[in-house]
């Protein structure tokens, strides 16, 4: 018959439904890779930041000694949180994860979170229960901490900050970034007789240093 019937004999028919389908199934295969860039650049393409916190903390001794140096006896405990806000990227130290403890921005202690190749699994968080104390702690205040020191140990509450320090390597990332922290506690002298649990301590979110380029 005519043009008309001759497009609609089996052949064209099923030709015309095969063309459709490739066509779909371009689509389809053109959206799920749209949909697969869109998510690796999420997962992968920005960092976002550790979030440190200490939870808890309690100060049992700190007294001051200023001969032959000036040192402290103390003891402190410290619960410190260490979250991966990443849900895809892992975070492995390649240095190790510290925290220091300051005393008028001097230190007096250190202690050791994590070691060099630990690593810290996406979205999790870390608590560190940190018990430390010393009878003589080097640290170096001058006269000027000597002063700040008796001002506060007159009041009974003592400013002390923990530093968080270390530098890791994100999942499918080149780009080392370190990882500084500053959680200033404000640490009231349990008296004697009195136990620590007894001293209410607020939550502190510490201040996380300005990330270099590409962290």
């Amino acid at each position: 018959m005519g043009t008309f019937d001759d497009c609609c004999d089996d052949d064209c028919c099923r030709c015309g439904r095969c063309s459709d389908f490739w066509w779909c199934l371009l689509c389809v295969a053109i959206i799920v890779a749209i949909a697969l860039i869109v998510v690796l650049v999420v997962a992968f393409g920005f960092v976002r930041h550790a979030e440190v916190t200490v939870d808890d903390a309690s100060l049992t001794r700190l007294a001051l000694a200023t001969a032959p140096t000036t040192a402290f006896a103390y003891n402190l405990t410290v619960t410190l949180t260490v979250r991966n806000r990443n849900w895809a990227m892992a975070m492995t130290n390649t240095k190790p994860l510290d925290a220091a403890y300051k005393f008028d921005d001097q230190p007096f202690d250190r202690v050791r979170l994590a070691g060099d190749g630990d690593k810290h699994a996406a979205g999790k968080t870390r608590v560190y229960r940190l018990t430390s104390g010393a009878d003589s702690a080097y640290v170096a205040l001058g006269n000027a901490g000597v002063a700040e020191f008796r001002k506060q140990n007159a009041t009974g509450t003592f400013e002390v900050e923990v530093a968080v320090t270390g530098e890791v390597k994100y999942t499918a990332r080149v780009t080392k970034c370190k990882i500084e922290a500053s959680c200033p506690l404000k640490l009231q002298l349990a008296p004697p007789g009195q136990a620590p649990a007894a001293l209410v301590f607020q939550k502190v979110k510490c201040k996380l240093a300005k990330a270099e380029k590409n962290c």
